[in-house]
């Protein structure tokens, strides 16, 4: 499955500025007693103990939006959270120490091998607010990403309802039905054994229907026994004006989303001419842990009702499996839609 990411979060330069200046006030009111003497000497305080909010403030939001897009609060909390924590406690450290270093120069004109003492003696004050802020920015993180995924999972519920309905229908075609009875009315009368045999890959057919109308996703092999006995019945109908050439070998770990293969064969014979004047060839095949479905482009009208909402559905129903998209590559002789081989039962 597609992984949840979080939204980096943003400030505005006037958000970091009133940010700092709170934190600066803070800052004066806690560490910096002496900055209240006269306006000059707030002045300077002021400024000094902005340098330190606003590098702090602006350094640690950046990494913070560098490690959510790198590391998943979905798949890996844990790893997550101590790589916060240590990037936010280096950084401040490393800045505060330079940042000090140069406010005792500018405002005081001590030397930095004489101001670092002083510096060092400060610095578990700025890692204990450094730890507090990596607190409050995991939190947040940890919420919105608990709410995205909630999100994330009943628009799946959602999407999946609606593909299981529009599938439902789609696979128990009452045209596809009663082009199969006509057939096997001339066949009953024509060729016995051929009735017997495709009223058994009918049965097939909608035994497969019934069973995978309530699973996510069937093995690859399952699929295309289904498959061969779709286009067996398509076939019979169709004679030599249909010719489907299969060439996959499915392996056991290999799984697909259910009636994917049978909709697109479907597409292809329902926006296709089939005629003996012009044969429509469909050609299944594996490429790269993918299938491609293939036929060659002779275009009917099919009328207004035509609204790709199966492929629809299926594009968006292969979205939460797998990050391959669904292709579709045309030409002026050629129609090819491929769509990703899954793995795993497990999204």
């Amino acid at each position: 499955m597609m992984p949840i990411e979080t939204k980096k979060i943003k400030g505005s330069p006037v958000g970091y500025v009133l940010g700092s200046v709170i934190l600066s006030l803070f800052l004066i009111l806690t560490f910096m007693r002496g900055a209240l003497a006269d306006w000059p000497t707030f002045a300077s305080g002021f400024f000094w103990a902005f340098s330190i909010s606003i590098t702090q403030w602006v350094g640690l939001e950046i990494i913070y939006g560098w490690i959510d897009r790198r590391i998943s609060w979905i798949e890996t909390p844990v790893k997550k959270v101590f790589v916060q924590i240590f990037s936010f406690l280096s950084y401040s450290a490393g800045v505060f120490i330079l940042v000090q270093l140069a406010n005792y120069y500018l405002w005081m004109d001590v030397l930095p091998e004489k101001s670092w003492g002083w510096v060092l003696k400060s610095l578990p004050y700025t890692l204990l607010i450094s730890f507090i802020i990596s607190l409050i920015f995991t939190a947040i993180g940890f919420f919105k990403a608990w709410k995205n995924a909630f999100v994330q999972a009943e628009k799946l519920k959602v999407e999946m309802m609606a593909y299981k309905y529009e599938s439902l229908r789609n696979q128990i075609n009452p045209h596809f039905l009663f082009n199969s009875l006509n057939v096997l009315s001339d066949l009953v009368y024509d060729d016995q054994a051929m009735a017997v045999k495709f009223i058994r890959q009918l049965s097939d057919l909608f035994r497969y229907v019934l069973d995978s109308r309530d699973k996510e996703l069937v093995p690859l092999k399952d699929e295309l026994e289904f498959i061969r006995s779709f286009t067996f019945l398509l076939k019979t109908r169709f004679e030599e004006k249909l010719k489907i050439e299969i060439d996959v070998q499915a392996n056991p770990d290999e799984y697909i989303v259910p009636m994917t293969l049978q909709l697109l064969i479907e597409n292809a014979v329902k926006h296709n001419e089939v005629s003996e004047a012009f044969p429509l060839r469909i050609t299944v095949r594996k490429v790269d842990e993918c299938l491609e479905v293939e036929n060659n482009l002779q275009p009917k009208s099919v009328g207004d009702d035509s609204k790709k909402t199966g492929l629809k559905n299926i594009t968006q129903q292969f979205a939460f499996f797998s990050e391959k998209p669904i292709k579709i590559i045309t030409s002026d002789e050629r129609y090819m839609v491929r769509v990703p081989i899954l793995k795993s039962l497990e999204k």
